[in-house]
């Protein structure tokens, strides 16, 4: 199990997109260097996202696990649309409050990694991987990422354990 590695690889590829609007922005008002690292940040943050669902895919132990209930998880995405779009509003890269965006996307991140609220990722989601609320025979709900498509509960899964509520689908 990779626990808070993996949430915060999560985590920090689903606000990835935060980057790429801020290069977009700063580009776009002369600061081509901020608008690089941005770039450069989010790019390594997606491929090492990528690397660890691919070594979970290849090296983690594998489990059957038995779904009661499935129940999809990344329909929920407004909010990331609006913090990965709000920097587009305002009339000048450097009108950016950094004092309070810096300190805002750090929480968020620390919030959403130490704890359970982690339910999907747009950006992965762009990639075909799709997450699912999954209840076990035992009452247990999981977090469940797959490039499947899940359309009953009584499919037969195999897959390892990211974190103590994440699985992933290791089947081929």
């Amino acid at each position: 199990m990779l626990s808070t590695i993996a949430k915060i690889l999560l985590t920090s590829t689903a606000i990835a997109p935060v980057g790429f609007t801020y290069a977009w922005v700063a580009w776009f008002n002369g600061d081509k260097i901020f608008s690089a690292l941005a770039i450069v940040t989010s790019l390594f943050l997606v491929l090492i996202c990528i690397w660890m669902l691919r070594y979970a895919k290849k090296n983690m132990e594998r489990f059957n696990f038995s779904v009661a209930s499935v129940e999809a998880a990344d329909r929920e995405n407004m909010g990331f649309l609006l913090l990965y779009l709000l920097p587009l509003f305002t009339s000048s890269f450097s009108a950016l409050n950094w004092m309070v965006w810096v300190p805002t996307l750090v929480i968020f991140a620390v919030i959403t990694s130490t704890g359970y609220s982690y339910h999907f990722n747009p950006l992965l989601g762009v990639m075909k991987w799709h997450f699912y609320k999954v209840g076990t025979p035992e009452g247990v709900t999981y977090v469940l990422i797959t490039k499947k498509e899940l359309r009953h509960a009584s499919q037969a899964l195999t897959v390892a354990q990211l974190t103590e509520y994440i699985v992933i689908d290791v089947e081929d």
